[in-house]
């Protein structure tokens, strides 16, 4: 989908965004690319080390100068996140687009067993930190004349598939969050979907399918299209929809 959109060289201008997982895979990529079409970008992260090394590349791309805002999401509690969207609203007023691109998969196992605790862990990182972040700035997100939030998805999500557990699992939700929160804000000007990018070579992936060629799997740069179009103005009047890079 949206996989030959052209978007304009200044589509994201003057907008404030905010990516999780901004460190690495497609976080790093989509941030850098907000970036270079005008966005100024908030990135969130655990790892400072590579949240400084995307926003080093930004300051080198010439881009707007982008923030870096470090937060473990397996651990954060519900005032961590009022913190970041105080934060927001201090320095710039407002929130016009927001990537939930954090994600948790420690491993493939049958439901019987899977270890509790790391079940607990990966819907706090997959779900209900998403939940959490968004609740909080959605008053942020108001502001905006043209506000986009974005969730990510993935195939097990949508049909449900053996061995993926609490991954699999948190992605249903996250379907069903996209969807209630798109129905409420249906008369507002905040769009909301959620992108299901499909198999990127990212460490997670590679973690999980250690012996996948990485020839079989697109790069994270190569989703650009897609996600500027969801998170720039040529995608008004779109929302509590499954965008698939694949379909």
């Amino acid at each position: 989908m949206q996989q030959d959109y052209r978007p304009s060289e200044n589509l994201l201008h003057d907008r404030v965004v905010l990516v999780t997982g901004a460190g690495d895979g497609i976080g790093q990529a989509m941030a850098q690319s907000f970036a270079a079409h005008g966005a100024t970008v908030i990135l969130l992260g655990k790892t400072v080390r590579k949240l400084k090394a995307v926003y080093d590349a930004i300051e080198a791309a010439g881009g707007p100068e982008a923030a870096i805002y470090p937060l473990h999401l397996e651990g954060a509690i519900p005032k961590d996140y009022d913190d970041l969207a105080r934060v927001i609203g201090d320095n710039y007023g407002r929130l016009d687009g927001l990537l939930h691109n954090a994600a948790s998969l420690p491993y493939l196992s049958r439901i019987k067993d899977y270890d509790a605790a790391d079940w607990l862990k990966v819907m706090q990182v997959n779900l209900n930190a998403p939940f959490l972040l968004t609740q909080a700035c959605l008053p942020l997100l108001e502001q905006s004349s043209d506000a986009s939030v974005l969730f990510t998805t993935d195939q097990p999500g949508q049909y449900g598939e053996a061995f993926w557990g609490a991954y699999g699992v948190s992605k249903a939700g996250i379907e069903a969050l996209t969807n209630t929160l798109a129905a409420e804000l249906r008369k507002t000007d905040i769009r909301v979907n959620c992108i299901d990018p499909g198999p990127t070579l990212t460490g997670l992936r590679k973690r999980v399918f250690p012996g996948e060629p990485n020839a079989d799997l697109k790069t994270p740069p190569s989703l650009a299209p897609l996600y500027l179009w969801a998170l720039g103005p040529d995608s008004q009047g779109t929302t509590g929809q499954r965008l698939a890079w694949d379909a």
